[in-house]
């Protein structure tokens, strides 16, 4: 199991330096670099500064010698400097972070406890018309936009009923006296529109696998030997059937709690959500690059991690799965 691990950590190391290397020179090909910039806010600049300006940013240096230097910053533990909001990108990026870590995972556990009892219900009562009616369900929640979801939730909750707010993501001017537990519910209230939004998405495709995975677990030979055994109803479900479901629902899990620090780009935008997919949209428009680019290798890391937690999982719930 170590030497699997440790195998596979190499080649999540290299896939990222290859990927982040790919995205680093895409990005190079955007018009408007900083010396671009400068041009268009002052066009007194002469020849002779552009050029002085292009080597003092390295701007016209090879990419693969820009990266280079690049690599070594962040190395070193130097995120840049945020060009759009002229702050370092670490005093920038943490508190996105965290408000996209809070959005992500309420929505991802909230989905997961619908989606699964609901999913296993649907599997054992196939062709029933509680099984249609999951599965309308789960194929409303894959095929609906999601801005359009969240600007009706919008209008229901916060235009007609005036429960909820419309957007942000705490209350601002808020009294600084204000205990742990009313901050706490204050960015609560702001959290249930666009967890709600997001939750009815992932529970269509949490949905589906599970109730596919649950078909197919059920029909094989060790259920109906159970069955012959006499074993409980509850014990057949859950300890023979919903064990040997796990498995692609491990992945698709694992896949999905990767997305807690990329961000949900128009789910953010239409609450106007202060969270990381917002932002990395609004710094690839800007141009602002050291951003983008620690924006990208932390999803990249966290996809490739996820991946590999997924392969680890699979020997613990499949103990027939060995990595020797």
């Amino acid at each position: 199991m170590s030497t699997y691990i440790l195998r596979r950590f190499i080649q999540t190391l290299v896939v990222i330096a290859v990927l982040s290397f790919v995205c680093y020179w895409l990005m190079t090909l955007m018009p408007g670099d900083p010396v671009d910039l400068m041009i268009r806010s002052n066009p007194k600049l002469t020849a002779e500064d552009i050029v002085r300006l292009k080597e003092l940013y390295g701007t016209d240096k090879p990419a693969i010698v820009r990266y280079a230097s690049w690599a070594k910053t962040i190395l070193a533990g130097d995120l840049g400097y945020s060009r759009q909001y002229r702050i370092p990108v670490s005093e920038l990026m943490g508190p996105k972070l965290m408000n996209t870590f809070y959005l992500s995972m309420a929505s991802l556990l909230l989905s997961l406890l619908v989606s699964i009892p609901l999913g296993v219900i649907a599997a054992l009562k196939a062709g029933t018309k509680f099984d249609y009616f999951i599965n309308f369900i789960a194929f409303a929640g894959i095929s609906v936009p999601s801005f359009w979801l969240a600007l009706v939730l919008i209008i229901i909750f916060s235009v007609t009923l005036g429960w909820l707010p419309a957007g942000g993501t705490f209350t601002i001017g808020q009294d600084e006296s204000l205990s742990n537990m009313q901050v706490f519910l204050d960015r609560a209230k702001y959290l249930i529109l666009p967890t709600l939004s997001l939750t009815y998405l992932q529970i269509g495709r949490f949905l589906r696998f599970t109730r596919s995975a649950m078909l197919e677990a059920m029909r094989n030979d060790y259920i109906r030997t159970a069955k012959a055994k006499g074993l409980p109803y509850r014990d057949i479900v859950w300890k023979h059937g919903f064990r040997n479901a796990l498995l692609p629902l491990v992945t698709i899990i694992a896949l999905s709690f990767s997305s807690l620090f990329s961000g949900a780009l128009i789910t953010e935008t239409v609450f106007a959500y202060q969270g990381v997919g917002k932002l990395v949209y609004d710094s690839i428009l800007a141009n602002d690059f050291n951003v983008a680019m620690l924006s990208f290798m932390i999803s990249v890391t966290m996809v490739l991690l996820m991946n590999l937690v997924a392969d680890i999982l699979y020997g613990v719930v499949d103990p027939r799965i060995s990595y020797s």
